[in-house]
């Protein structure tokens, strides 16, 4: 194929500066008049048991926020991290990776379906640790990251770092230390950053996952930790939940509601279904306000 002289060239840039001014013009429109939509919602309406909760949309306006830059213990949302330097890395998929001791968790000593022995390429338990929120996965992903699990946590902190995530820190690749800690402002940063990687948003989203780990027993079969996926009034396109006691019970979702593209963050909720429940009273709140005003 030809290259375009270099003046013509300039002359198709010239040519495209109006449209690109006018598609500018009308997406900033856009931005004004969902910012007015979110100015008009009562927020006394909405009563969240999670201590602390931000709501914003496709533009980064802020819809609904509570402690929004308060550090916080984040459980296992860490995993959306510890996904998104496996895919950089490159680090082939399909490679076969054999669970061992050295992947058990010493830290708060659950269990795992994935005995010593079990072999699993990568993708496969990146999509356990993302999915199901298998520890044992995530720990393996990092140990056999190059150079160790420490290596893998410094690739962690230093994305964090390039990401803009400066109230953040991670100290291993499942979430099980409560030292790993960010504030609902750094996870939209964070969750926005995921979006773009296909494979964490279909892992996240999957409800229900079969693998063969030995080669002499029969299959295990995981499922989704977000039951909000079995909902069908639901429009989930990423998602994480997380837990420790240090953390309480965490929900990360990017989601469609009432046609809007929204971001949510809730941490730290006492009791297993109190951040599905504030999920749905983001939804339910959001859904009336814009019905009123249309």
């Amino acid at each position: 194929m030809k290259k375009l002289a270099p003046h013509l060239v300039l002359i198709l840039l010239v040519s495209l500066l109006p449209l690109s001014a006018a598609i500018a013009k009308e997406e900033g429109s856009r931005q004004k008049a969902v910012n007015q939509l979110w100015k008009k919602l009562n927020d006394k309406k909405l009563k969240l048991r999670s201590e602390s909760a931000l709501i914003v949309d496709r533009f980064n306006n802020p819809i609904y926020g509570k402690a929004i830059d308060t550090a916080l213990p984040i459980a296992s949302i860490t995993k959306i991290m510890m996904a998104i330097v496996i895919l950089d890395s490159k680090l082939p998929l399909d490679e076969k990776i054999k669970i061992t001791k050295a992947d058990r968790d010493l830290i708060k000593l659950t269990g795992s379906r994935l005995k010593y022995g079990a072999r699993l390429t990568r993708k496969e338990l990146l999509h356990l640790a993302l999915m199901s929120s298998e520890n044992r996965a995530a720990a393996a992903l990092g140990r056999t990251y190059p150079g160790g699990t420490q290596a893998f946590v410094r690739a962690m902190n230093a994305k964090a770092k390039s990401l803009g995530m400066h109230n953040s820190r991670f100290a291993d690749p499942a979430g099980l230390k409560p030292e790993n800690l960010a504030s609902p402002q750094d996870l939209v940063k964070l969750i926005r950053a995921a979006g773009n990687y296909p494979e964490i948003n279909n892992a996240t989203t999957q409800k229900s996952l079969t693998v063969y780990p030995y080669n002499k027993k029969g299959p295990l079969k995981y499922a989704n930790t977000n039951r909000l996926l079995k909902n069908k009034k639901w429009s989930i396109e990423l998602s994480k939940t997380g837990y420790i006691n240090e953390a309480g019970r965490c929900l990360v979702m990017q989601a469609d509601i009432a046609g809007q593209p929204v971001v949510i963050v809730l941490l730290n909720s006492f009791g297993k279904l109190t951040p599905f429940g504030d999920a749905n009273r983001i939804k339910k709140w959001i859904e009336n306000g814009v019905k009123q005003q249309g």
